[in-house]
């Protein structure tokens, strides 16, 4: 549930700042405070409805991929791509405030979208990282406690056991003593 949280916020801010930038930038599109709610609907659509849609357009598709050339695969991919963006842009005009005016304003933003999930996912687990630290952080709030790290011990070697010696360097490289000496045994 958690994870399922975490990726709905990230995407949802994320797609807050995109559809400012649609707004601002393409003259047809109106967005405004509507970025809210339309950002909600987005991720919904990124989320659910365009898993199903490229699916769908994928095995349709792959019916006549053989009599294509491989540039004309592409085109077809590239082709099906767009198309899955602009239902998910048609949706969100529909289903929000934004308004989206003239040939531009419904064929420009889906091009933006696609940049803009390009983007995100470089930075995706960046902004999942942190997401999850404000999740845990306001979950810790909520339920009294305190879910910090525990300190650093400062002198561990020397109170701990062999085994828990052996077992502390084990998860530091994730080998067992016995990999390690054939590592070295190797060179």
């Amino acid at each position: 549930m958690k994870n399922g949280i975490v990726r709905f916020v990230a995407l949802a801010v994320f797609n807050v700042a995109v559809l400012l930038l649609i707004g601002v930038l393409l003259p047809g599109v109106s967005v405004g405070l509507n970025a809210l709610w339309a950002s909600v609907v987005l991720t919904l659509a990124a989320l659910f409805v365009k898993p199903l849609l490229a699916g769908a357009f994928r095995k349709s598709a792959a019916k006549s991929a053989a009599e294509r050339t491989k540039a004309g695969e592409k085109v077809v991919q590239y082709v099906l791509v767009y198309v899955v963006e602009l239902i998910i842009w048609v949706l969100t005009v529909w289903l929000s405030g934004v308004r989206a005016s003239g040939f531009w304003g419904f064929v420009l933003p889906p091009v933006a979208l696609l940049l803009g999930w390009v983007i995100y996912d470089r930075i995706d687990d960046r902004m999942r990282a942190k997401t999850a630290e404000i999740y845990d952080s306001v979950q810790a709030k909520v339920r009294g406690g305190s879910r910090s790290k525990p300190a650093p011990a400062t002198n561990t070697a020397a109170s701990e056991s062999p085994e828990m010696a052996a077992a502390r360097e084990e998860l530091r490289d994730g080998l067992t003593p016995e990999q390690r000496r054939m590592f070295d045994e190797l060179g």
